[in-house]
Parts: C-alpha cells; structure tokens; sequence
C-alpha cells in the first residue's frame, strides 16, 4: 500500500508523534490560587510531577486520545537529571519570554506517520541549567539572547547526534530505531532509557480503572489496557528493565505521604543516584524503562532499535530493515509525487522539513474548563479564587483531539487563527486533515454558545482576526482540485457554524452598531501605540482598521462560499447577497464614521490608521504607519459573468442594491466596470487607493525588505513615533528582531520583523487583484526605483524574498540561521532547518519560537509549483481555470 492510499484510513493515524515537548507551566495543568501558571509546574518538577490533562516527552508518540506514551529518556553520567523533557525558559525567565534551549530538528514525516525522522543534539558535558537562566535574567529586551551554543558547550564537538526513526508495519505495529553518532574525537557514555508508560486516568474520581505493564525478561515489557490492542514493546539491546509508577512523589514535591512506593521520579533516581529503593523489585507498574547503558568511541555510530507491536512475536527485529527500507521508500515516493515541479534540491529540502515540522507539531490536546475549574471528585477542592480565575465564562469547552500546534514547546496549545493558516500546508498532503482541523473549532465543545471562537487556552475570550472563513473557502478548493469533486458537505457544515461566528463578532465587537469594528490587538500583540485591550480612562475607545478590514474580508469570504453553495442549491443565493450588502455597509462605515463622516483612509498621508474616538463623537488618528494599515488589501474578491448569470435571484437583488443605494455602490471598486475576461471586483481599494498603498508597502525605507513585508514602517528605526494622550507619552521604535517592550510581555513583537501570515495574505490579495485588472496595471517596484511590474510580477517577488529566508545564498548562507558561524557552515547544522515565530526585518535571519512551523509552514505552500498564471492570480481557485471551468458546467 502506497502512502497516498493510506492517507484515506484513519486508522493509520491512530498513533502518532502527538505527545508535548512540554506540560509543564500550561494554563491546564496550573491549579494554584492566581493563575501563575508558569510557576505551579516547572521544569525542574516536571519528573516528579503526574500530569493532568496530558503528556510530555522527547520524541515522542502516543495513541490519539493518550492513553499509552513512548519516548526516549538519555543521561550522559554528568547532567544533574536524565533527559527526558526539552529545557527552556519560562516567560519570566527569558529577556525576551519563553525560549527552549535545545537544538532538535523534524527531519521528515509522512502524514500518517508511517515513517517518522528527527534529530536532537545531546551535549556530553553538563547541562548548563544555571547558566541560561543567570545570564539570560542579567540581560536587558535590548540585548539579545542568550542561547545553548554561546555556552560553549558545542565547541569541541562534545555531543551525541541522535537520529530518531519511527516506521509502522501496520496501524499498532510501531518500529523504533535511533542512530547515535559521536560527535566528539573523544570517547563518550551514555545512558538511554526508551521509555513506556499510561498516561494517569485513575487519579482523579471518575474511573479507578488502572493498566499495567510487566516484564518477565530484560528485553520485552508486557502492556496490559482494556482499551488497547498494543500488546509489547521490545528491545534489541537492553541490560535492565526498570519499573515505577506514574504518580506524584509528594514526599519530594509537597512533603506529604505518597500514594504509590515508585514514584514517576523513580527510574530517573535510580539512574542518576543508584537507588534501588526507587524501582519496583517485581517488574511490573505504570511507567517502564528499558536500561542501555554504552561507550562509544571518538566519531563512533551505534544503532538501537525498539518495537511497539499488538503482536505476540518471538522475532520481532527479523524484518526491522526490510520495513523501515520499505516505508522510507514509500515516503520518498510520496513526496516525489507532491515535489513535481520545484526546481531546486534546496527547496525539495527545505519544504520536505516545513511538511515534517507540520506533522510532528500535532497534538493529543485535551482541557475540559469544567472539571479544570471545579477540580476532581478525589483531588482537594481548589480555592475559591478559582472560580473567576480565567477562562470560566467558558465552561462549555471539552476538547479532546488531536491537534496541529504552533509549537510543541513554546505554544503547546492551539491557536485559532494560527491554525487557520496550518491548515493551507496541510491540504498539499493531507487535505482530510485539513478540513478536520477547520471544522473543530466550529463544533459546538468548542464554539462559544454565543459564536465565539476559543482564541487559546491562556486567554480564550481573546479576539484572533477572523481568517477561519477565508482558511475553509481555500482548503474546499484545493480539496476539490486534488480529488477532482468537491466536498459540499464540509463547505456547508463550516457555513452554518461560521454564520454563529459572524454574528458573534457583529454583535460583540460593533461597539455602536456603525460597522465599525474592534477586538484589542486582534493577534497582532503590541504592535499599537499601547495595549489595544486596554480601555481608555476618558470614555475614548480604539476604532481599528484591522478590525474592520478583517470583517469586511471575513463579509467577502462568507460571500463567495454562499455563491458556491448556490451553484448546487440557490437557498443560498438570499446568504451571498446578505453578504454581499454586509460588506457594503462595512465599506461604507470605513469611509463615513459619526456625524463627522470621519474615515479611517487618512487623505492627507493616504494611508488607512487605526483612530480614538472621544465621547463627544470627535476622532483623530494614531498616524503609524503598520501593516493595521495594508490588512484592507485582504477584503477583496472577484467573481466572473458566468457565475452570477447562473444566479439570477443573486443578479437582481444585486443590481437593485447597486442601482438604489448608490452611496454604497461608489465605495466600492467600480462592479459595472469589469476586468479581465468579464470579471468583476470587489474590494475596500480602488485603484488609486491601492497604488498609494503600494507605494508605502513596496518602499525600501519603510516596509519592504529584502525578506519580505516589515511589520511596522522602517521610518521609526530614526524617527520614533511619540503621542501624547491623557498627559502620558507612547512611543514606538522599529526593531527588527526581539522586541525592547514589555508592553504584551513575553518574546511578543509586531514592531518590525517579517510574519509569514501577514505576507501570505499580502500576496494572495495581489494575485486576486491581478486577476482582476489588467498586466497593464503596473506600480512602481521598489518604490523609488524607476521600475514598473504588474500585480502578479509584484507578488511573485514578494514570495521570493520569503523563500530567500531559509534558501542558501551565493555564499551557501541561509540568512534564517543567523550569526552563528557554526550554523552556516557546519555540515552537521547548516542543512537543518529551523522555522521559527518570526524574522528579522533587516537579514531575515529566525526569531521567536524556533519550531513555530505552523503558520511559517507556509513556506510548503509558497514553494509549491503554480498551476496556471490564472489560477494562482484567483488564489480562490486553487485550480486551472479550465478545470474550474469544466467543473461549473458539469455541475450545472
């Protein structure tokens, strides 16, 4: 069976790699009295600790609702503990927030985890612990940060590599092989400990039902669950079995009696200690290890090799290469296929590591708020504070899937508008996923009843710019494209649910019922002049750009998904021109707020800025220039004759909208006025307004990079924007990279750096109004250059510049990987790549969170081979125009 062919049986994914790098300081596991989540777990407590809601580990998997865990544990005979979680900083912690200090890479995946590969870097020499934390608390937000390898711990070569496989024979059948590579001219131990354990079910009060394993002989551990079919787990090189249970050590943690004898720390005690107390003598418990304990000599490989089976085998490494051969093969087959057309080995690269970085970022993600607030029927009761601590207006909210991460260490939790944008990457290989995905978060366990959607767990009534419409529209096409039929039933279903969705945010987030909208920072953190969810002291409030610009996009979406509906049922023509007239008035609102008829289009600068409204009805603009100001590019749409001469009820009512509201009708692009091929436009900007938009956004000195689209205009590197309200000075500065303000906390920064989801909007909206209007179009590009390209040149530039981030330059340096020598040269780092938060604005070069592959994945789609100048210029499409074509009339 090809991989292609597996992709369709869902109980090819029932394992996976859809365990957390990290459990600990999550807002799930934190039952303390304020809400300090990063402190009530910690690392340090982490291996004494038993988790609630999920678990942690190094790579590793897990069936898809957890119950059973594998993962790999190493100690090299000086670390203070074994290895068995990734080290990092907590927010507090890091100058810049939250940061891990590992070097790991997802090397490959396929999407049914078939064939698995990664590699983590295990220095041989103590961990520096105390050192990342001293210094990286001396620094200052404007110094940078202090990483793993400014230690020094790397500069003799002193580490292990270690390659990490996984390949499944069938669906409960699991292959494990680690190839360890000494690095060092010098020889080296290391302890390795392939661990195996239940995730706690029984602790809690609502099911005392307790699994276990046991082992008879060193190399084999016996998995006994009423709810799995995995029978053994096997070693081909081990000395020892080790057993304890997963369970708290309170007498360690909170000085009090312990419920079980082997505690979780336990086989982690005995290793680095020798205490044999700490094991169970009899081989049976709740968490196992196998013990593995080598030397390996100066540049020295060693392969060890596990298996995961329901099958009772008495060989069971006698097929291991013929299978892993086998499943490597068929993910190279796999990709082969998806790769057709990419011109470079290096892009092959770069996008097969965006792809495994996706797979490997899933998640078995499970929080009930709930039984989180009220605490379980055998736990103490929680204080009292708990019961408005945060997230309790959302009681509703069970999850419990398997979910696409931003990333498994720093963002271990979903977020919605994040997601969104995984989802694009992931219809390119498994689109089933994809859809999967979207429709989640419009289920009713996770949908507010009011039509919220949950933004994520630290705040889940925080507003994430509705993209969820835009995401199922784009994913329904290239599902259709790639299967050649579309799946009506999932773009219905989504339509109904987002109609909650749209409605919450028109009676929410419409302050005075004018359509225009707010929604605080709407996922863009601090890039305003101060807090945009914070309230003003005078009864002013923030009139947002963004915010109405997404609606207007959100309108449009909701649109063009109803036009789809009503090729193939017209009930739905009635919901495309209920969006169609929604859209109008929101356009109409941008330009004519209150009695002044005050626009957020500044005439003067021509360029859109966010605006404080006072209480006497009087506006005046927050005059920085930031992308707040390019989001109205995103609402816009083309639709061509042919379709709307397929819904007359949809043609009349428009025509009449048009012919007897002309104040609404003049804002938008001229619709009588059409385009290429008989194609009409829709859209906030009209050609004039569009140019000058472009000439801010294409302008070198302001937002346009060698790498992409700034985040803020580079005017305020020199001249820092100040403003004076309520006799208090605001100020904003460019930076490129790490951000100098607290303002948002954490490594937050939209002052400057280059985001993937912005840009991937930015060009998408060029390309579908290339489609509109002519080649004759054209803008000067860069600004100030003399030199003139059209829509679809322009945002085919754009994209390269993304692609230059990780791509090897003439001097074979990919600017992501920075300052650091050794990453660009080094053959043992150079080709492996990370895709991180965010990019510096100047070089391109990563940061923020380094394996944040979600949304920066989209480099997998920007890669991807256009199938037709026309098609990706629609961008709606997702297919040729002929094939787009031929699908209409056949459905007509």
């Amino acid at each position: 069976m090809s991989e292609k062919e597996r992709i369709s049986d869902i109980s090819w994914k029932k394992w996976g790699p859809y365990v957390s790098n990290r459990e600990w300081g999550l807002v799930r596991e934190d039952y303390s009295e304020n809400g300090d989540a990063w402190n009530y777990t910690n690392h340090d407590t982490a291996e004494a600790k038993t988790y609630r809601w999920g678990e942690e580990g190094i790579a590793g998997i897990c069936d898809d609702l957890q119950k059973l865990v594998f993962s790999l544990g190493f100690w090299n005979k000086k670390d203070k503990m074994v290895k068995e979680r990734f080290f990092g900083l907590t927010n507090g912690q890091g100058n810049h927030g939250e940061d891990v200090k590992e070097y790991f890479y997802y090397l490959d995946s396929t999407p049914t985890h078939s064939y698995m590969k990664m590699l983590y870097k295990y220095p041989q020499n103590y961990f520096p612990y105390k050192d990342l934390i001293k210094v990286n608390a001396e620094r200052n937000k404007t110094e940078p940060e202090y990483e793993l390898i400014d230690t020094g711990i790397f500069d003799q070569n002193e580490y292990f590599d270690i390659f990490i496989e996984y390949a499944k024979a069938a669906q409960n059948d699991l292959l494990v092989r680690l190839t360890i590579v000494n690095k060092s001219e010098q020889e080296a131990s290391l302890v390795i400990l392939p661990t195996i354990w239940f995730r706690n079910t029984w602790n809690w009060g609502y099911d005392d039902y307790k699994p276990k394993l046991s082992a008879e002989k060193k190399d084999q551990i016996t998995i006994d669950h009423k709810d799995l079919e995995t029978k053994n787990i096997y070693a081909k090189q081990s000395s020892k079995v080790l057993f304890c249970d997963n369970e708290t050590n309170n007498e360690r943690l909170y000085q009090s009696s312990n419920s079980s004898v082997y505690c979780k720390d336990g086989i982690n005690q005995f290793v680095i200690t020798g205490n044999s107390q700490s094991v169970n003598p009899e081989n049976k418990g709740t968490k196992a290890s196998f013990l593995i304990e080598e030397n390996f000599k100066g540049k020295e490989s060693k392969i060890f090799e596990f298996r995961i089976s329901d099958q009772d085998l008495k060989e069971p490494f006698a097929d291991f290469d013929e299978i892993f051969k086998s499943r490597h093969h068929e993910a190279d087959e796999f990709y082969a296929e998806v790769q057709k057309g990419i011109p470079s080995e290096d892009e092959k690269l770069i996008q097969r590591q965006a792809f495994a970085g996706m797979l490997w970022n899933k998640m078995y993600y499970h929080y009930n708020v709930e039984k989180w607030l009220k605490g379980d029927p055998a736990e103490l009761r929680p204080p009292k504070s708990r019961e408005k601590i945060r997230n309790y207006d959302w009681k509703h909210l069970n999850n419990e899937h398997i979910i696409s991460m931003p990333d498994k260490w720093e963002y271990p939790w979903y977020a919605t508008w994040d997601l969104a944008f995984h989802t694009i990457s992931f219809s390119l290989i498994d689109p089933d996923f994809a859809k999967h995905q979207l429709k989640l978060f419009l289920f009713e366990w996770y949908m507010h009843p009011n039509g919220q959607l949950p933004a994520y767990e630290w705040n889940l009534s925080d507003v994430n710019p509705p993209v969820h419409a835009w995401a199922v529209f784009r994913v329904f096409k290239i599902d259709e494209y790639l299967k050649d039929k579309p799946d009506l039933e999932f773009l219905e279903s989504a339509f109904q649910k987002l109609l909650m969705n749209f409605t919450w945010w028109v009676n929410k987030k419409d302050l005075n019922g004018n359509n225009i909208f707010e929604g605080g920072f709407l996922g863009l953190d601090n890039i305003g002049v101060f807090d945009r969810n914070t309230s003003l002291p005078n009864g002013e409030h923030l009139e947002q750009a963004d915010g109405t610009s997404w609606m207007a996009m959100f309108a449009l979406n909701m649109m063009r998904i109803a036009l789809e509906l009503a090729l193939y049922n017209n009930v739905y023509e009635e919901m495309a021109m209920k969006f169609f007239e929604h859209f109008l008035a929101i356009a109409h609102s941008l330009d004519n707020m209150g009695d002044e008829n005050f626009s957020l289009w500044d005439e003067e600068d021509e360029f859109f800025y966010d605006a404080i409204a006072s209480s006497d009805g009087t506006h005046m603009y927050l005059k920085l220039r930031t992308i707040v100001g390019l989001i109205p590019m995103f609402a816009v749409e083309v639709i061509d004759d042919e379709m709307i001469e397929n819904l007359p009820n949809f043609k009349k009512r428009m025509k009449w909208v048009l012919d007897n509201k002309p104040e609404l009708a003049s804002l938008v692009s001229r619709w009588e006025d059409k385009g290429q091929d008989s194609k009409h436009l829709l859209s906030l900007l009209r050609g004039h307004r569009l140019k000058r938009l472009l000439k801010r956004m294409l302008n070198p000195e302001e937002f346009l990079s060698e790498y992409g689209v700034r985040a803020l205009s580079k005017e305020y590197e020199k001249n820092i924007y100040t403003l004076n309200l309520n006799e208090t000075d605001y100020c904003v500065k460019y930076t490129p990279a790490e951000s100098d303000s607290g303002l948002f906390g954490g490594n937050s920064n939209w002052r400057g750096p280059i985001w993937f989801p912005i840009n991937f909007l930015i060009v998408d909206s060029l390309q579908r109004f290339f489609f509109y209007y002519s080649p004759d179009f054209l803008v000067e590009y860069p600004t100030g250059s003399g030199n003139y390209s059209n829509l679809d040149q322009i945002a085919d530039s754009l994209n390269k510049r993304l692609t230059k981030i990780f791509l090897k330059d003439e001097t074979g340096k990919r600017p992501v990987n920075g300052q650091y020598e050794r990453f660009q040269t080094d053959p043992d780092f150079k080709d492996y790549i990370l895709f991180y938060e965010y990019f510096h604005g100047d070089n391109g070069r990563g940061v923020g969170a380094s394996h944040q592959t979600g949304w920066t994945g989209l480099i997998a789609k920007i890669l991807q081979p256009r199938f037709s100048k026309k098609e990706i210029a629609e961008s709606e499409t997702e297919m040729p125009e002929d094939a787009d074509t031929k699908e209409n009339k056949k459905r007509r």
